[in-house]
């Protein structure tokens, strides 16, 4: 009798073998969730840092667009037919006739500048002055605000366009100075995270509405 016992024991339960396998197969399961869940969790954060980057690139570029599409070409007085419009390839100061200091209205001095590095990648700002005041007035119970469109932006240049002649000409710097006019758009370029060119055009409403 008591054999019998025994032997209906042994034939219940489990080897060693059986229970390592056991062990072995779930530990497997558990690594192949964990990597499926750590491998979408990357998925959701690189969409999310994309969509994030996506977000900052159009409202830099609607907060540019807005103040390039409204430049002004202020003259100092009547007698004075030079316009004041200063572009370089890395910095373009203008006068805007929109102004988010005054509610979006009045004339504001403003400059776009980017300072690069040695390894080709700066900071680029915009900055806005009210009320309007050049040729050395001094900013004395003025406002200023300086806003940071980009950290660690790449190959940041400036273009302006030419339309004398008929013909489309990209120069790299304009002086309302010497030209006495605006460009009729200014052209923003940089380097993407895979290298490539991203370029954004703003034509000047001003320039194009003029003939």
């Amino acid at each position: 009798m008591k054999s019998q016992i025994s032997n209906f024991k042994s034939q219940i339960g489990f080897t060693l073998i059986e229970v390592t396998i056991a062990i072995t197969l779930l530990a497997l399961i558990a690594m192949t969730l964990y990597g499926a869940f750590y491998l979408g969790h990357r998925a959701v954060e690189k969409s999310q840092a994309r969509s994030d980057e996506s977000q900052k690139i159009r409202s830099r570029e609607d907060l540019l667009a807005g103040y390039i599409r409204s430049a002004y070409p202020y003259r100092p007085s009547r007698e004075v037919p030079s316009v004041f419009f200063s572009g370089q390839e890395d910095r373009l100061s203008f006068v805007s006739a929109l102004s988010s200091g005054m509610g979006g209205r009045g004339l504001s001095e403003v400059t776009i500048s980017w300072e690069g590095g040695e390894d080709g990648t700066g900071l680029l700002t915009l900055e806005e002055k009210i009320p309007l005041r050049l040729g050395g007035e001094g900013d004395n119970g003025g406002y200023r605000n300086s806003v940071v469109l980009g950290q660690g932006v790449r190959g940041f240049r400036i273009d302006y366009l030419d339309l004398q002649g008929g013909e489309e000409n990209w120069v790299d710097q304009w002086d309302g100075k010497e030209r006495k006019a605006l460009p009729r758009a200014v052209r923003l370029s940089h380097q993407g995270e895979k290298g490539e060119e991203i370029q954004q055009v703003f034509p000047i409403m001003m320039s194009v509405l003029t003939p």
